[in-house]
C-alpha cells in the first residue's frame, strides 16, 4: 500500500506531539527554539544522508509501502518526514529525561534531613 509508511510516520509525530503538550516538553513549551532544533537536526541528517548516498553506503530498497517519489537518487519522499520526526522525538525524549531527573533530584533534596546533601 503506497503511502503507508509517510502515514506511519505522521501517526507518531502526532503522537509525540500530544504527549509533548500534555507535559509541555518542546513546542508547547518553547515553540520556536523546537523548531530551529527540529530544523538543524532534519538538515543535519540530510547532509549525512547525502554523504551516505554519494559514497554508495545509503541505497534506497524496493518497498510498496513508500510513495515513488524521490528527492535525489535513493533520497525517497519519506526520508525528511523521518528526519524531522527523529529529530523532534530525540527533543522530546530529551526534554522528558531532564524533567526526571530534576523531578528525581528535587524530591531528593526535599525528603534529605536539614545540613545534610541527600547522600
Amino acid at each position: 500500500m503506497p503511502g503507508l509508511y509517510l502515514v506511519a510516520i505522521l501517526i507518531s509525530a502526532a503522537g509525540i506531539a500530544l504527549l509533548d503538550r500534555r507535559w509541555r516538553l518542546a513546542a508547547w513549551d518553547s515553540l520556536a527554539r523546537t523548531v530551529l532544533a527540529v530544523s538543524i537536526g532534519t538538515v543535519f541528517f540530510l547532509a549525512w544522508d547525502a554523504v551516505g548516498i554519494a559514497t554508495g553506503v545509503f541505497v534506497k530498497g524496493d518497498s510498496p509501502l513508500l510513495l515513488g517519489v524521490d528527492l535525489a537518487p535513493h533520497l525517497p519522499l519519506e526520508e525528511p518526514f523521518f528526519l524531522a520526526f527523529l529529530s523532534y522525538l530525540g527533543l522530546v525524549a530529551w526534554a522528558g529525561a531532564l524533567r526526571l531527573l530534576d523531578r528525581r533530584a528535587t524530591h531528593a533534596d526535599a525528603s534529605a534531613p536539614a545540613g545534610t546533601d541527600g547522600r
